[in-house]
């Protein structure tokens, strides 16, 4: 029996081969669908050759993803929901939320509205600023304007980071009520059926490359880390894998040198599987990195830095976990060679995958709080009276925006 209707609107149609967002949004899709709900998935953007199929997640209790494309600055979306009356409406990042968020407080007030930040774009935002100008980091910038307003706005927003969670609350003062600690959430993984040290050789990174941070990495890895890996590990290589490679990052390859670019990879995991070592001295970001997880359930051991491992590793590392760029140099060549750290890095990654990231540690306690806050949400909203302002603020600002825009639109027609 269908439980609730739930409405996913989608930044873009997910891509879990092209990206860690895709993925993350796929296992709430699947979380959904699995407690035996009606998941629709709507976007506004358009469909290329990476975008998932949804047929392949039809549940074996009948339960059904259904597509429906929308448009943005168009009532039809308002038709829309008053046809299926969702139950609980989920955002793709805030952006989604500030596009669609008061259409759904219009036709459906009662929905519960859930915000998935991915991860938090202000901290984002704020690192990429302060490293390409070489600045303190300013996190009260105009992204943190608009995706806190959209957090206060939502009935809950999932956080996949414990570091940023605890950010919004002591730097922002924002109720841990509105908050909920939700990372990767993984498949159990049979580990006897990875590569051994001997079957493995190279190094591998891979990254989404409309992702700001992977291209800083790989421009690192390139002029910094990798000439002085190879010197002392001639034979090896590098290899780059990520969708969407522009220009630069195709001008970056030189086989002579070991570094090759590959493009997008068919299968992340076989390639990841294939490498000795991954390779992701990160600059800036936020956010749980999926690359790490690909590389954990391969067995694939990884040579990172703090801003890397925060919130994903603390005490002990699938690797290494190095600042100083020499001492990573060394600590990197020690893990390539060394099968007794390499197998010891190995087996660590599969027990924090066990650990921190087993889904059967979260869903049932998601689900508990989703029937929770579903049965309380008049109390629940008005203990953030805050936010129902700020949703009756924005539903004017924005909503009139939006009208003038489809007008305007009407009339180029």
């Amino acid at each position: 029996m269908i439980q609730n209707k739930v409405l996913f609107i989608g930044l873009v149609w997910p891509e879990p081969t092209s990206s860690a967002a895709g993925k993350r949004i796929l296992q709430l899709v699947e979380f959904f669908l699995h407690q035996g709900n009606e998941v629709i998935f709507s976007s506004a953007a358009s469909k290329n050759e990476s975008s998932f199929d949804f047929k392949s997640l039809q549940d074996t209790k009948q339960s059904t993803v259904d597509e429906f494309p929308i448009e943005l600055n168009n009532s039809s979306f308002n038709e829309f929901l008053k046809e299926i009356k969702p139950d609980i409406v989920v955002y793709d990042r805030y952006i989604s939320e500030e596009q669609f968020g008061w259409r759904v407080s219009q036709e459906c007030p009662d929905a519960l509205q859930i915000l998935d930040t991915e991860d938090l774009h202000l901290l984002r935002f704020a690192r990429e600023k302060a490293f390409k100008k070489k600045e303190e980091i300013n996190l009260y910038n105009e992204i943190a304007i608009r995706e806190i307003a959209s957090i206060l706005r939502c009935d809950l927003s999932l956080m996949i980071s414990k570091f940023e969670m605890d950010l919004l609350q002591s730097e922002f003062n924002l109720s841990p009520s509105l908050l909920y600690y939700l990372p990767f959430m993984e498949k159990t993984i049979d580990s006897e059926k990875t590569k051994s040290f001997e079957e493995r050789k190279d190094f591998i990174f891979i990254g989404n490359f409309l992702h700001e941070p992977n291209w800083q990495t790989v421009l690192q890895l390139k002029k910094n880390i990798w000439p002085q890996l190879k010197a002392k590990l001639p034979e090896a290589k590098l290899n780059i894998y990520g969708a969407y490679p522009s220009q630069k990052v195709w001008d970056l390859h030189q086989e002579k040198e070991g570094f090759i670019v590959h493009g997008k990879a068919e299968d992340a995991l076989e390639v990841i599987s294939k490498a000795r070592i991954l390779l992701a001295p990160i600059p800036f970001g936020a956010g749980q990195k999926g690359k790490f997880i690909d590389a954990m359930q391969v067995g694939t051991p990884i040579a990172t830095n703090s801003m890397g491992a925060e919130s994903m590793f603390e005490k002990t590392i699938p690797g290494i976990l190095e600042d100083v760029e020499n001492q990573f140099v060394e600590k990197t060549i020690a893990l390539y060679q060394n099968q007794e750290i390499w197998t010891k890095a190995q087996e660590i990654g599969f027990q924090i995958l066990k650990e921190k990231f087993d889904r059967n540690q979260f869903e049932n306690d998601f689900e508990e709080k989703l029937k929770d806050l579903a049965s309380n949400l008049i109390q629940h909203r008005q203990s953030n009276f805050i936010g129902q302002i700020l949703k009756s603020n924005a539903t004017n600002a924005l909503k009139y925006m939006s009208l003038w825009i489809e007008e305007k639109n009407k009339s180029k027609k």
